[in-house]
């Protein structure tokens, strides 16, 4: 009787009793990515326990010898990086914990980050300190430019973006492999703050290319000057904020060298500059070739079209359209032309005979539709 009344006892227990306890579990500590190499250096390291808390976390450059910063959470069971490896480097990565049983235990790890074949700078067009003091135009476009050619331009769009305020809508547009340009739906408004940011570093542009820095800067949208030039009337009106302030005549392209029609974007000034038909192929003796110099010079085309002084054509200006392209005005009116309009204003050319400005040509980014700008993002 006792041997069956031994045996129940410990098969099951009193009634309602809980069962016998276990041997602690060991603390655990895990850390990601797990060791090996060609890991991207954007990829946090991650060190996880489990059944004690972390007690340090040390992430250093094994060839350097610094230190990567992280954040250990408010509960002890995780500690992640807070900035990003470099390229080509190993790093050696030390956990401390504390289980249960305030026993301590140390873990190692050691991974390699991938070294790129090329890295790809992303240099922005207008230069953020060109225009800090004076702003941008309703009309400029926001122009990445990077060093390497972008194979992968879908992966590499995802990380662009232009935050505009007040909140307008906007569109990238590749111009080649090399070149993105963003532009809203129409003009941006005045006064508009355009937050721009390129988070590239880490990015994979194909080839064995990855872009090399992170990028943000600030533009700010100034007054709006659009000129208005129509070759039937042979002038040109200027407003500003959407109200005309000035008029003035002018002479436009010949018919065998017209004014590309459409919108253009002012991109450069010079007070003075040499305007020579070789850069386009007419040298002399050629008929017709010419090699001058002209006086406030606001650049609207890389055509070599321009809003400049041309005392020449002053007799033509108002009725005739002779230059070979550009956009001739008196000295007076050239100079206050050059000393108001800026680096983005926009000068819309109408009933000029010339063909459109081409997309590709500096800023002809407002030739295409809505519908055809957007058709030119990577992002389907």
């Amino acid at each position: 009787m006792t041997l069956l009344m031994s045996s129940c006892s410990a098969g099951g227990g009193s009634e309602g009793g809980s069962p016998a306890q276990s041997p602690e579990s060991p603390v655990s500590v895990n850390i990601e990515p797990a060791g090996g190499t060609g890991v991207n250096p954007t990829t946090p390291i991650v060190v996880k326990v489990s059944n004690g808390k972390l007690t340090d976390v040390t992430v250093t450059n094994a060839v350097k010898g610094t230190t990567v910063s992280g954040q250990l959470s408010a509960d002890g069971l995780s500690w992640t990086s807070t900035e990003p490896l470099g390229y080509g480097s190993t790093y050696k990565v030390v956990a401390q914990a504390v289980g249960g049983n305030g026993k301590p235990i140390e873990q190692h790890s050691q991974l390699s980050t991938l070294s790129p074949r090329l890295q790809a700078s992303p240099d922005l067009v207008p230069a953020p300190a060109a225009v800090a003091s004076t702003g941008v135009g309703v009309g400029q476009p926001i122009v990445f430019s990077f060093s390497e050619p972008v194979k992968n331009r879908a992966e590499v769009e995802k990380r662009l973006s232009v935050e505009s305020t007040p909140r307008q809508e906007g569109s990238w547009y590749w111009m080649d492999d090399q070149h993105v340009h963003y532009r809203p739906k129409v003009y941006w408004q005045p006064g508009t703050v355009l937050k721009v940011t390129a988070k590239v570093y880490g990015a994979d542009f194909g080839n064995g290319v990855y872009g090399a820095t992170d990028r943000t800067e600030t533009y700010k949208v100034h007054d709006s000057w659009i000129a208005r030039a129509d070759g039937n009337t042979e002038q040109m009106q200027i407003f500003h904020n959407g109200r005309s302030v000035k008029s003035m005549p002018i002479s436009m392209g010949k018919d065998s060298t017209p004014t590309h029609a459409g919108p253009h974007v002012v991109s450069d000034k010079q007070e003075s500059t040499v305007m020579d038909s070789c850069t386009y192929g007419l040298c002399p003796p050629a008929p017709g070739a010419y090699r001058t110099t002209e006086k406030w010079a606001v650049r609207i085309s890389n055509d070599g079209e321009f809003v400049h002084e041309n005392p020449a054509s002053v007799g033509a200006q108002g009725s005739a359209n002779v230059s070979h392209g550009c956009i001739n005005l008196n000295a007076a009116n050239a100079e206050w032309f050059f000393h108001t309009m800026g680096l983005g204003d926009v000068v819309e050319v109408t009933n000029s005979g010339g063909p459109q400005l081409p997309v590709w040509d500096v800023y002809g980014d407002w030739s295409k539709s809505w519908q055809d700008w957007r058709s030119g993002s990577a992002i389907k």
